[in-house]
């Protein structure tokens, strides 16, 4: 299946079913343990971004594009702490929830603006381009354009996070391919580190910083790239 199909599906299942799943993942809500779990492997990815971003001493005022955006879990804190944030998600509804979120903030955050587009739709130039969790829906045939493309738009940084492909990982998800339910709706590619780190290198950045984040059933392997 092409990535025209791949967009398409990923899509309409978080405009749907996937959008009530991952809401309450992404709230504070009553949820099962494997929600709970990914919860807390997501937000640790959350808090190590964030960390990154504030020992470099100038988060406040700081542009940022945070491309799939979700609920809000990263573009929310990143304004309030005084960064200028342009966070867009392909869901309309899950923009939607990020725009009510950050009106429920204690004071109006005029720092922030939610558009619904495709990440290859978005344009303009930031000082930091952030994408997490999103990689895992697009094919490793097609990661490349992904990334060139939000290299395009990032004048000194680009942190991404992926699902990494090892040998543990690869049989852990087929494992759970044997067990297909409603909301398994989407496709989960992994990607090896070495090509995330190439494809990089080929748009003009180096690795600066990196991180693992796991939990049970979250796996997350993120790297932070700075330009040459």
């Amino acid at each position: 299946m092409n990535l025209v199909d791949d967009k398409t599906i990923v899509k309409q299942y978080f405009n749907s079913t996937g959008f009530d799943r991952w809401q309450r993942i992404y709230g504070d809500g009553k949820v099962n343990k494997v929600q709970l779990d990914i919860r807390t492997g997501h937000q640790k990815t959350v808090d190590t971004v964030i960390k990154w971003l504030e020992a470099d001493g100038n988060l406040r005022g700081l542009c940022i594009c945070d491309a799939g955006c979700g609920v809000g879990s990263l573009s929310i804190p990143l304004a309030e702490a005084g960064a200028i944030v342009c966070a867009s998600d392909i869901s309309e509804k899950m923009v939607a929830e990020a725009y009510d979120r950050s009106t429920a903030v204690p004071g109006k955050l005029y720092n922030i603006s939610f558009a619904a587009q495709d990440l290859e739709a978005l344009t303009g130039k930031f000082h930091t381009v952030i994408c997490l969790d999103v990689l895992i829906h697009y094919p490793q045939s097609k990661a490349a354009e992904m990334i060139a493309h939000l290299s395009s738009i990032a004048q000194s940084r680009l942190i991404l996070s992926f699902a990494p492909k090892t040998l543990a990982l690869t049989a852990l998800k087929k494992f759970g391919e044997l067990f297909p339910g409603p909301s398994k709706a989407t496709r989960a590619y992994q990607h090896r580190e070495a090509g995330i780190i190439k494809i990089l290198e080929s748009n003009g950045f180096v690795v600066n910083r990196a991180a693992m984040n796991s939990t049970s059933f979250y796996y997350s392997r993120l790297l932070e790239a700075v330009r040459k």
